[in-house]
């Protein structure tokens, strides 16, 4: 085996009961190194080794949340949500991915490398600062609705420019090494200020031969200067992009690019405090992660500081603007329903120019989501696993209360048969996936001019 994680004592935060855990967590992960390297029965004993590592990762977030109440410190929610994000969003990916492959070598290599690199640097940072020792890395972040904001756009691009389907897996990527990276960075200045702007994009390499190297028409297993290259101005054309959705005042342009080793990455991101560092998953094609360093960003805050002498002020001008713009402009709300996150995004970003636009993934979604939320019409996918749609509407019309909510049904079907089944729920329409984006925009749109 070559590879070994050992505990070291610049590793230790003063804390016995966390030091003695974070020893354990080590052991485990070098167990799973050894695990990889062994043939027989090699899936069983790495998924029994992943719950086992797991069950104490969580056990010891708890026993660490608990401690850090205890002591009264003051960054606990945000080390909570720091580890929600490890629980709930990454460490699933990962297990999607090794079942995906059963077992693949490479894909116990990205799990065992993102947990290690993970651990380490959540306890280097994260863990340093319940003591005093180290500020935490994630204190600079952009607020939460940005970053939800920024990673819906980034998803939706990547689809947009390659038809790959991504998933933001991490808000909170330390510089973990996720397979043979590239490092590329992009430096941003005003023209009349003082202000930088740096983005920083590591590519899974495969992830670049799936999507330029395709697009291209190179059949190749590798990276050459070509695709290098060509990736290099894609690159730019995506961040672009992503500022576009994000506009600056000043506006920036290109100063500085750099292809970075991991080593010199390293030490770009240890040096500064990120404002944004998401880690995306596109399935089988590969990882990216999307970060950004300008601490100006946090200067213009959210909104003006309730504070106790204008705090009424403040709350009478809220609720007049938002009344003022529900009077100006109130759009009338649609609840797509289907179980492919291509067809939910393809149709919000159709839509929600002119509407609000609510999204759900099943039939038992789309009905807690309009006891929540009422719609104005539901766009409903007719073929979905489990509930499809035709007990869908079933549900709808049995509760009283839903059951004068428009629906049209969202088919790949032509066949009459299908359309005669759900004739007595009454449904509003129907619309072919298939049909031009226009046309079903058109559609849509005369279905509210009629009423």
């Amino acid at each position: 085996m070559d590879t070994q994680f050992e505990w070291r004592e610049e590793y230790s935060i003063g804390v016995d009961s966390i030091d003695q855990e974070h020893k354990r967590l080590f052991r485990i992960i070098n167990k799973l190194f050894d695990f990889k390297e062994e043939e027989k029965d090699n899936q069983w004993t790495c998924q029994e080794g992943i719950k086992y590592f797991k069950g104490h990762a969580v056990k010891h977030f708890a026993d660490e949340e608990a401690y850090m109440a205890s002591i009264g410190y003051e960054g606990l929610e945000q080390h909570r949500r720091i580890h929600q994000d490890f629980r709930k969003n990454i460490l699933p990916a990962l297990e999607q991915e090794l079942e995906r492959t059963d077992y693949s070598q490479e894909s116990m290599e990205h799990f065992l490398g993102i947990c290690a690199g993970w651990l380490v640097g959540h306890t280097l940072t994260e863990d340093k600062a319940i003591t005093g020792a180290e500020m935490g890395t994630w204190e600079h972040l952009l607020p939460q609705e940005e970053l939800e904001a920024m990673k819906k756009v980034i998803v939706q691009l990547v689809f947009d420019m390659f038809r790959l389907e991504s998933q933001a897996i991490s808000e909170s990527y330390a510089g973990e090494k996720f397979g043979r990276g590239v490092y590329y960075r992009l430096v941003y200045g005003a023209r009349q200020e003082e202000k930088r702007l740096e983005v920083i994009l590591v590519f899974e390499e495969k992830l670049l031969i799936n999507t330029v190297g395709k697009i291209l028409g190179i059949k190749t297993n590798k990276l050459d200067a070509m695709l290098v290259n060509a990736a290099r101005y894609t690159a730019r054309q995506f961040v672009g992009r992503v500022m576009e959705h994000f506009p600056n005042d000043p506006p920036y342009e290109l100063k500085e690019e750099n292809l970075l080793s991991y080593e010199q990455f390293r030490k770009v991101f240890e040096r500064e405090k990120p404002q944004v560092s998401l880690l995306f998953n596109t399935g089988g094609a590969g990882y990216f992660s999307y970060c950004v360093i300008a601490p100006h960003l946090l200067e213009k805050g959210v909104g003006t500081p309730l504070e106790m002498e204008n705090s009424m002020d403040e709350v009478e001008k809220y609720l007049m603007k938002r009344e003022e713009q529900e009077k100006a402009s109130p759009k009338k709300k649609i609840l797509v329903v289907d179980d492919s996150l291509t067809i939910r995004h393809g149709m919000k970003q159709l839509l929600e120019g002119d509407y609000e636009v609510a999204l759900a993934e099943s039939g038992v979604a789309a009905i807690r989501t309009i006891t929540l939320n009422r719609p104005d019409l539901v766009l409903l996918d007719y073929e979905m696993p489990i509930v499809d749609g035709k007990q869908t509407l079933e549900m709808l019309r049995s509760e009283k209360s839903f059951e004068d909510i428009p629906v049209i049904f969202l088919t790949g079907r032509r066949d009459t048969t299908t359309m005669i089944q759900v004739m007595p729920l009454k449904p509003a329409g129907y619309l072919l996936k298939d049909s031009k984006p226009a046309d079903l925009k058109k559609e849509i749109d005369a279905f509210f001019a009629s009423k």
